[in-house]
């Protein structure tokens, strides 16, 4: 049953051709191919185990980051609006937010960071830093990055980050403030329609305020260029989804009498530690969807293939090679990671293990802006086929463990010799210049 709707839903999604479809339709597909993609990575249980290690990463630093907000906010004066703020971000919790808050803050003002000393402020700093970290290598598992900024470029980003985000947040509230306060604004509201669309914008100002706060976060985060529009698109799900679980978190969780009964005095601290689970399973989610949103060729199934078969790698490794040396002998531009995963429908992961492979033969050099691009390291003539397919079929393999160093009996080995010298032959005359 479950195999059939599976069928249903993919002959739906990638059946479905765009040819002759209007905007709306385009529009709906799209939506559902990404959508199904951010549903597949959250049934894969690895967003949720993020959100599960930066819920550990969160408690540990959320005093220490509220204690430097509090002194980046206190230079500007504006250091009473800490508590309004953390009041606000806990308001789905209701009576225990109120005291979660309270608790906080109590935290936050016994830390003084003017006579903590260098080490301690260190301290307070790495920590501080730690949960951005942490962040950023969440986000980067789900844009499919695997090299990190510099140490240099991390502590301006996550400094940057640290600095402004306080006094956006302080600037968003006090728009909120002035809004809610303000004489002039009060004595519009008798008059109609007027005072109906001031009520629609202070409904909805705190909403498109939470969609610009997710989208900076997803541009600024991850370490690779992201459009504004995808960070846009998956900010829209994710403050849609922040709304959404803090109106039914208030419902059905606080209020329930189970956490009392069973957990007694560590409810407050169970509940509030699903609440941050459930913001960072939504901003992960926000993430997933942006990353499919700008790249629509990673949703299928067959892209997200990583581990690979002999067959495949070889095939793969013939391929690879071929498209590079053909750019390179044409003079065309130099293929990258993701321009080759594009090119033969399989994920970035799976490329990346393959030139890995090839340029640890010394088969390909890298080039280019950040190393990106590849051309060949040899002449075309030099590189025999029986190279390439070698390079493919020894991937992963590491000195610890080599297929020399399995225990078999001398038929076996003498078995795969015979093979080996049979690939050997049917490839020595043959070099990647003859492929292209």
């Amino acid at each position: 049953m479950l195999q059939q709707l599976k069928k249903k839903i993919d002959d739906l999604l990638w059946g479905t051709s765009f040819d002759g479809a209007n905007k709306l339709q385009l529009f709906l597909l799209r939506a559902l191919r990404i959508f199904y993609g951010a549903i597949r990575d959250l049934s894969g249980g690895l967003p949720s185990l993020r959100a599960m290690g930066l819920v550990y990463t969160t408690l540990l630093s959320l005093v220490p980051l509220l204690a430097v907000s509090f002194s980046v906010l206190k230079g500007f004066g504006a250091h009473n609006q800490l508590e309004p703020m953390l009041l606000d971000a806990l308001e789905p919790l209701g009576e225990k937010g109120l005291q979660i808050g309270q608790q906080i803050i109590s935290f936050v003002d016994n830390i003084k960071v003017g006579v903590l000393g260098s080490i301690g402020l260190l301290v307070l700093i790495f920590t501080v830093l730690s949960l951005v970290k942490k962040i950023e290598s969440a986000f980067n598992f789900t844009w499919r990055i695997t090299v990190s900024r510099g140490i240099i470029q991390r502590f301006s980003n996550y400094l940057s980050v640290i600095l402004l985000g306080p006094l956006l947040l302080f600037t968003a509230t006090g728009i909120r403030a002035s809004f809610n306060s303000s004489a002039v604004v009060n004595s519009v509201l008798s008059i109609e329609p007027f005072g109906t669309i001031l009520l629609v914008i202070g409904e909805t100002l705190p909403f498109i305020l939470t969609i610009s706060s997710f989208t900076f976060i997803y541009i600024l985060i991850p370490n690779t260029k992201v459009r504004i529009s995808s960070a846009f698109y998956g900010a829209v799900i994710a403050a849609t989804l922040w709304k959404i679980s803090g109106t039914i978190f208030a419902l059905f969780i606080v209020d329930s009498t189970n956490y009392t009964a069973i957990y007694s005095g560590f409810a407050i601290l169970i509940i509030f530690m699903i609440w941050i689970y459930v913001n960072w399973l939504i901003v992960l989610t926000g993430t997933s969807i942006a990353y499919y949103h700008q790249n629509p060729d990673r949703i299928s199934n067959q892209s997200q293939i990583i581990r690979l078969s002999c067959r495949l790698r070889e095939k793969l490794a013939l391929t690879v090679m071929q498209l590079i040396a053909d750019s390179f002998h044409h003079n065309k531009t130099a293929w990258t990671a993701k321009t080759l995963a594009k090119e033969t429908s399989l994920s970035e992961q799976a490329i990346t293990l393959i030139l890995s492979s090839l340029i640890a033969n010394n088969l390909l050099t890298t080039t280019g802006e950040n190393n990106k691009q590849f051309l060949p390291s040899q002449s075309l003539e030099n590189i025999k086929l029986g190279m390439i397919l070698n390079a493919a079929r020894s991937a992963e393999e590491t000195s610890q463990l080599r297929p020399e160093d399995v225990v078999s009996v001398k038929k076996v080995d003498d078995t795969l010799e015979a093979i080996e010298n049979a690939i050997s032959a049917s490839c020595k005359n043959t070099s990647l210049k003859d492929l292209i």
